[in-house]
């Protein structure tokens, strides 16, 4: 029965969680079109009219709008998924479609959520573990919103990666502190931190930013830190780029990706290090037995 409480909390603080931050992905859209017009570059007229509400809220006016009349949302518009379905899709007020990305937000978050408390590799018994287990949840609603942002205009935002920094370097102190061995811990956190985001940071100074930008390289930090373990990190750079070659031949397969077009990476590298982070370990034991065995 326990079990079944924490699911469902998991469920709505997930999915809540994620309507927050597909919320935000649109108002740093908004902020980011309005700097750009200001700096005198060209920016998509439509979207820029449609976003531009957004743009100049304050914490006490910030409420969620309707993007076709502006009208403010009621607070049965807003119930994460439910709200969606109720409405099959379509704005109350205009009747328009609104798109699949607020739900694929909110039920991407809370099986996040989920998945992360099943497939946690350490038993969530002591507080240093929870803790990071509250961190890491904290952390990928974080991700989320580079995920979107990246995906949909190839943007990684600085503000959230340096946050993202602090984060990781909570998780991997509470990762050094739980250790038996503080001194090796240290070092495997370095190397992880050195193999992601050291590996993107040449590969930024080598470009001269024309393979990665520099947000890559602060997400490559970041996620090192969340990781904590250098074979993790491995992995996750390793599971990053078959999940990027396996999309982008989809991609070609289906003319959606065309040659020398710019795909962004960061989406294929977060989703490399959940799955480091969740099934790392039976992957690396999976490897050493069948390989090195």
């Amino acid at each position: 029965m326990n079990e079944v409480i924490i699911y469902i909390g998991l469920v709505l603080f997930g999915a809540a969680l994620g309507s927050f931050a597909g919320a935000q992905v649109w108002r740093l859209r908004a902020r980011q079109l309005v700097e750009e017009k200001k700096a005198g570059e060209k920016v998509d007229t439509k979207e820029y009219k449609r976003l531009l509400p957004l743009a100049d809220r304050t914490f006490k006016t910030d409420r969620s709008i309707d993007f076709d009349t502006g009208k403010q949302l009621l607070w049965y518009d807003m119930i994460p998924i439910v709200s969606w379905l109720m409405l099959r899709g379509k704005s109350r007020y205009s009747g328009k479609p609104i798109g699949y990305f607020e739900l694929l937000m909110e039920v991407g978050m809370a099986l996040f959520f989920v998945l992360s408390f099943v497939f946690w590799p350490q038993p969530l018994t002591g507080v240093l573990e929870v803790s990071k287990f509250i961190i890491w949840l904290g952390a990928g609603v974080l991700l989320s919103i580079q995920f979107a942002t990246d995906y949909k205009w190839s943007i990684l935002w600085s503000a959230i990666g340096y946050a993202l920094i602090g984060m990781g370097a909570i998780f991997a102190t509470l990762t050094v502190v739980s250790s038996a061995d503080v001194v090796a811990t240290i070092w495997s956190v370095v190397g992880s931190v050195g193999i992601l985001g050291g590996l993107y940071f040449v590969l930024y100074a080598v470009s001269r930013e024309r393979w990665v930008g520099f947000g890559d390289v602060i997400l490559g930090i970041a996620l090192g830190l969340l990781l904590a373990d250098w074979m993790l990190a491995l992995v996750a750079l390793f599971m990053a780029n078959l999940i990027g070659s396996i999309i982008v031949l989809i991609g070609f397969a289906t003319k959606k990706v065309t040659r020398g077009q710019h795909v962004p990476f960061g989406p294929f590298f977060i989703a490399g290090a959940i799955v480091a982070q969740l099934f790392g370990q039976a992957i690396i034991v999976w490897y050493m037995t069948y390989f090195l065995g």
